[in-house]
Order: structure tokens, then sequence, then C-alpha cells
């Protein structure tokens, strides 16, 4: 098939939204489809060292960007959603040439994954499929009066943009003209209908490719002693780390040898560490700071179980990752996290208000630490898990069940670029 992928985050070797972005062309190119993708030119340099060393001839990349002289305001992660809104809407003119010159299949808008934003993938005359997109999630109102006023002011204003984004009659029209919508979770399958998707699925966008499922299986065993608990991510109000350190000092008081490291920096960290020193643990929860991933991994490696209280993650790719080291995984049973984890590989915990999440954070972490036989099951639950259900390679697979339905459809019913439901049931886990 001729497919145009749409990837605005598209580098090799990242995790989150980059690697979502690459490794949907990448594995498309491989599986023996032409496969466009339109990214930012700023990812230039790698893609063209990778599709090189990979000898990716079906994988042709095209980049745009605005002149230096108009994109001189943005830097870094500031002003990114505006920079990301504009680019979208000035690619919708090159997006239209290309599909006329090249006659795609399909066109599939992966990157970046915020369903409150149009997409300039909608407005090409071929079948067009979107997401998986999230950002439906929100962290239950009974848990906002946790957050500093900085947090509180964040989610203010995460819900106006939202908002504001739903009202937006091009994102309208992007949900409208998708042959088949696909969300991280189910709080975004909702939006995406309410904008007027016909048909719209939950599937997770987080994959790993059969080299990193590797590396992290060969992660050895964590010693015996101390038993340890681990999280990795941004210090962010929202990420629910403030949770975890109060569930913790409840397992401290049974499990004296018990530690927590906290792996990654941002604007919550001297906020936790002092909650740890109030609690009298400071000396057991260790905060490393940003590392390497390497660096990481290999702490990852060192501790028995994951803790991943967050409060709204669209993704949770720590947690996909964890479940291929053999860990388990203690989450709310909330957003991404709650899509991954089973009963089978950790521990969902309600999220109704913070008490009680707080409590089941607690006895989750004191099974796990007291129960070395339901330790290992899970972990092995999770390896197998992530073999089947999040494998790149299988996720290529089922898409391109939906690209040729897509096509099919459009074959059946040409002229008709708005309104049609793809008809085609999407059956294998993790989609529902």
């Amino acid at each position: 098939m001729r497919i145009l992928i749409g990837a605005y985050a598209c580098e090799p070797g990242k995790g989150s939204e980059p690697g979502v972005g690459w490794n949907w062309a990448r594995e498309l190119a491989r599986r023996g489809h032409e496969v466009w993708v339109l990214t930012r030119a700023n990812n230039r340099a790698a893609i063209e060292k990778a599709v090189a060393a990979e000898g990716l001839a079906d994988l042709h990349p095209v980049y745009f960007d605005f002149p230096r002289w108009a994109r001189f305001w943005k830097r870094g992660q500031r002003g990114v959603h505006a920079y990301y809104y504009l680019w979208q809407l000035a690619a919708a003119r090159l997006v239209r040439r290309i599909c006329r010159e090249h006659h795609f299949d399909v066109a599939h808008h992966v990157t970046f994954v915020n369903y409150w934003q149009p997409s300039a993938f909608a407005f090409g005359d071929v079948p067009f499929i979107w997401g998986p997109v999230g950002g439906g999630e929100e962290a239950p109102a009974a848990f906002w009066r946790d957050f500093s006023l900085r947090g509180r002011m964040y989610e203010a204003a995460r819900e106006l943009i939202r908002r504001r984004g739903e009202l937006d009659p091009l994102v309208k029209i992007a949900a409208r003209r998708a042959a088949m919508a696909f969300a991280t979770t189910g709080e975004t399958a909702t939006r995406l209908r309410s904008l007027g998707a016909r048909e719209a699925r939950v599937i997770s966008q987080v994959g790993l490719l059969e080299e990193e499922r590797e590396n992290l299986a060969r992660l050895p065993e964590a010693p015996s002693l101390p038993f340890r608990f681990v999280s990795l991510g941004r210090l962010l109000h929202w990420k629910g780390y403030h949770l975890a350190v109060r569930a913790f000092a409840r397992v401290a008081m049974v499990r004296p040898e018990a530690e927590y490291w906290v792996v990654g920096d941002g604007p919550e960290r001297q906020r936790l560490e002092t909650l740890a020193g109030e609690f009298g643990i400071g000396g057991r929860v260790r905060f490393w700071g940003s590392l390497p991933r390497p660096q990481a991994l290999k702490l990852l490696g060192q501790s028995h179980a994951l803790v991943h209280p967050s409060l709204h993650d669209s993704g949770g790719w720590v947690c996909v990752e964890a479940m291929a080291a053999g860990r388990p995984v203690v989450c709310l049973d909330l957003g991404g996290p709650a899509v991954q984890v089973t009963e089978e590989t950790g521990f969902k915990v309600p999220a109704r208000e913070p008490e009680e999440a707080v409590a089941g954070l607690a006895d989750a972490m004191l099974r796990l630490a007291g129960d070395r036989a339901l330790l290992r099951r899970m972990g092995e639950a999770g390896r197998r898990r992530v073999a089947t259900d999040f494998a790149w390679e299988r996720r290529v697979a089922e898409m391109e069940e939906v690209y040729r339905a897509a096509a099919q459809d459009r074959a059946e019913e040409p002229g008709n670029a708005e309104g049609r439901c793809l008809k085609y049931e999407v059956r294998t886990p993790p989609y529902s």
C-alpha cells in the first residue's frame, strides 16, 4: 500500500511521541509498504541517518517547517502547542499536493497525540485514520485540593484549552472525516464521539520494538533485600508522586527494610523531598534526579516493582517498559495505565479521593513486598502481555487491516470524504 504518515514528532531511538511517530513509519516500511512520513525539518538528521543505516528504501521522509524568522519565538516546550497548531494549518496545503502526486491508499495521523487540535491529514483526498490520540483524561476533582497553586492553575488552564479546542471547527472536521478514530483511553473516545467521530475505538499508543523488549527482559533480578519500589518520570503535580510518598510512609512502618527510589526531576521535587521528611522517611526515599535512559533502566533493574500513580496520563510508557522487564506495576485506575495494566500484571487502585488512593497504593505495595510468589507471577504475566499486546510488529499488523478496510470502503463509496463509518471490527487486545 501507499501510506502517508503524519508525525510532527518523529525521531529514531526516542521514547514517548517521537518514538511513536518513528516506529509507525519504520515498521510499515519494513513490512513492504511505500511510506511517506511528513514531519518537522528538525528531525531530518536523525531520520536520514537511521534510514541509511537500516536500508529503509521504502521510507520517504518529507520535511516541513516555517522559516527561521517565523519560528524564533518557539524555544523547547515554550509555545509548542501554538506552533503545532500553526504547523498543522500550514501543512494542509502540502498534504493536499502530495496526495494528488502519490495517490495514497490512506493517510494516518500519529503525532501529536492530542484530540483537541486539528490534523492537516484530514484534508487530503484519501481515507483518514486519526490516532490514537489522547488528552481526554482529567484528574478527579477531589485530588485538586492536594495540588499547589501552580498545579491548580495548570489544571484550570488545561481544561480551558481542551474546551476551546472542542469548539474549533477544524477539530470537528478532523473528527467527522476520520474513517476510524483511535483513542488512548475511554475518556478520550467519549470526547471524540462528541466531536462527531462515527467510530472511536480504544488502543494504547505505547509499543515496544523487539530489540527493546529483549533489552528489558535482560535486566537482572533485583536483590532480595532491601525490597525496593521505583517511580520514573518528570516530577509534576499530576504524576501523583505525592500520593506514592504518603503510601510508602505506611509501608515503611510495616516493612522497615523497604526503599522507594524516585528517578526524574521537575518542579515538584522540593515539595516531595519535604513531604518525605515530614513523614520521617527521608532516609528511605531516594531522589536520583534526571538520568540518561541507560542509567534509569539500570535502576529499574535494581527494583522489584514500579509505582506510577498518574492522575491523567494518556500513555504511561514506563508502565509497559516495567512489565517488559518483569516488574509488576502499581497504578491508579485512571487513564492510559489503566488500559495497559491488568489484574494479572499489577494493581489498579481506585481513585475517587486521595485518602482512598493512598490506602490502596499502600496495600498493593505491602502485598507485593510480602508475597514473592505473587511478585514473580505478575512479573512473568507482564512480560507475556507486552510480547503479545504491546509489540510494534503486532500493532502494525492490526493497523494494516484498518488501512485495507478504509481503502476498500473508499473504493466502494468514492467521493465521500466526510461522515463515513468504517466497516471494520477491531478484535485484538489492547483494542476495545
